[in-house]
């Protein structure tokens, strides 16, 4: 499994498609950091962390759509298959080699948050009395950066999983930045239905949803065990793909 986790980790800086990631994910979280704060006035980062969310539709997608495609594409799908290595063991190594370089330019991310103290800060120090709380509240930013980080992953081994279905990257892509939007989707649409268990159905598989109880600056352990699962279910499907596979 380490091989094949070195060996894709080292890929998306091969070729273009790990630059270009970092660098989208860099700039875009930069500009909705300043937008959603500085340029709002506040110290507020939940609409930060629910943009990211949105933004993640698109992002994900860009790590995932080769990692099984281009395998098929340029027919090396039957090295992997019959290296000495476990099914299990290929599909986590991906999952993490994507996973790795996910996470690494979240946290490098997270240097956008600096001003936001800095400015802090120094509005402290400019009031003989504080009233009141300034600046952001660091347990609010660890708690939706750990579910950030949670619901990338279950987005990882969605894009996992769909890329293992086909041979063509773009078609890879699109059809899961169609999941993901859905899945993201369902949450915004829960306001305007008013059956309840319907409204309640929906809650229970949003993603969304969950996200909201990080951004009132609750931990829910209830919605960790959910994106793990979620994760879990879709890295077990692709190996599932790849047992028939090398079976059928």
């Amino acid at each position: 499994m380490f091989a094949i986790y070195k060996k894709e980790l080292r890929s998306y800086f091969i070729n273009p498609v790990g630059y270009v990631y970092v660098g989208v994910f860099l700039a875009l979280a930069a500009l909705l950091c300043c937008l959603s704060t500085l340029v709002a006035g506040t110290y507020d980062t939940t609409a930060y962390f629910l943009y990211m969310m949105i933004a993640l539709i698109i992002l994900i997608p860009i790590l995932t759509m080769r990692l099984f495609a281009e395998e098929r594409k340029l027919r090396t799908e039957q090295l992997l298959l019959t290296a000495p290595v476990t099914l299990t063991g290929m599909v986590l190594g991906k999952f993490f080699a994507a996973l790795t370089l996910y996470a690494s330019t979240l946290l490098l991310s997270c240097l956008n948050f600096i001003p936001l103290y800095v400015i802090a800060d120094a509005e402290r120090g400019s009031q003989e009395y504080v009233v009141k709380h300034i600046g952001p509240v660091t347990s609010e930013l660890i708690g939706c950066l750990i579910a950030t980080l949670l619901i990338g992953a279950a987005f990882i081994a969605i894009g996992t999983f769909i890329s293992a279905l086909t041979e063509n990257q773009l078609a890879a892509a699109i059809i899961t930045i169609a999941v993901i939007g859905t899945m993201v989707g369902i949450g915004f649409l829960t306001s305007f239905i008013n059956v309840v268990w319907i409204r309640t159905a929906l809650s229970w598989i949003s993603v969304y949803s969950r996200f909201g109880n990080f951004q009132n600056g609750l931990f829910d352990f209830a919605a960790i065990l959910y994106y793990v699962s979620l994760a879990f279910v879709f890295l077990f499907l692709t190996i599932r793909v790849y047992e028939k596979r090398r079976w059928g």
